[in-house]
Order: structure tokens, then C-alpha cells, then sequence
């Protein structure tokens, strides 16, 4: 039981740690959405300040779409790839839990068990006590 305990505390921590890179892979794609939206916030300001460069905004709006929608896609995808990973994670600390829950309740019994032995034994003990005199 103890192997088992062991093997799925591994597990546990597997998990977390898979689940901590994979949020950071979120965070950072979600850095680069809002820095994306900064650029086009600069680049609209620009383009209002200077007439040439005004002539680049549609140009440069539908890249920035573009490369916008792709970012949103891998967030997309790693949000999906999350939650596979909450999943697993919730599924595995159960089983850890299930694997506690029954060792302690066979120690529990083995602590009774034994409790149970040691109040015959000094039954016993003394019943001989009483006999002797």
C-alpha cells in the first residue's frame, strides 16, 4: 500500500508540475495578445500623426488580425490542454486519496486487532491471577 501511495504522490506531483508549465505557456501567449494589441494602438497613433505612414495601416491591420487570430488559436488550444490537465490531475489526487483513505483504515483495524489481543492477553494474565489465589 505504501508503494502505491508513493507511486501516486509521484503522480500527483507529475501532474502539478505539468499543469504549472502548461498555465505558463497561457500566460505567456496571453502576454503576447495584449502586447500585439499595444503595437496596433501605436501603430494607429502613428498613422495619425504622420499621413505616409497612414497609407501602411490596412496593411499592417490585417497582419496584425492575422497574427492576433493565431495567438488567440494557441490560446485556444493550451486552454483545451488545461483543462485535460485539471482533469487528470483531479482524477489522480482522488486515486491518492482512495489509496490513503484505505491504508488508513487498514492501520486502523491493525490498531484494533491489536488492541483486542493486548485486552485478552490481559484478561487472561489476569483470570490466571485470580485462579492462583
Amino acid at each position: 500500500m505504501k508503494s502505491l501511495i508513493r507511486i501516486s504522490t509521484h503522480e500527483v506531483e507529475m501532474l502539478q508540475k505539468r499543469l504549472a508549465e502548461i498555465v505558463d505557456r497561457r500566460t505567456t501567449a496571453e502576454l503576447r495578445l495584449v502586447v500585439l494589441e499595444a503595437e496596433g494602438e501605436a501603430e494607429l497613433l502613428r498613422a495619425r500623426q504622420d499621413a505616409e505612414a497612414g497609407w501602411y495601416l490596412a496593411g499592417f491591420r490585417e497582419g496584425l488580425k492575422q497574427r492576433k487570430a493565431a495567438v488567440q488559436a494557441d490560446i485556444d488550444a493550451i486552454g483545451r490542454e488545461e483543462a485535460g490537465a485539471r482533469d487528470a490531475l483531479s482524477e489522480a489526487f482522488e486515486a491518492l486519496k482512495k489509496y490513503e483513505h484505505v491504508n488508513d483504515a487498514h492501520a486502523t483495524a491493525a490498531r484494533k486487532e491489536q488492541d483486542r489481543r493486548d485486552t485478552a492477553a490481559l484478561d487472561e494474565l489476569g483470570l490466571r491471577r485470580m485462579s492462583g489465589r
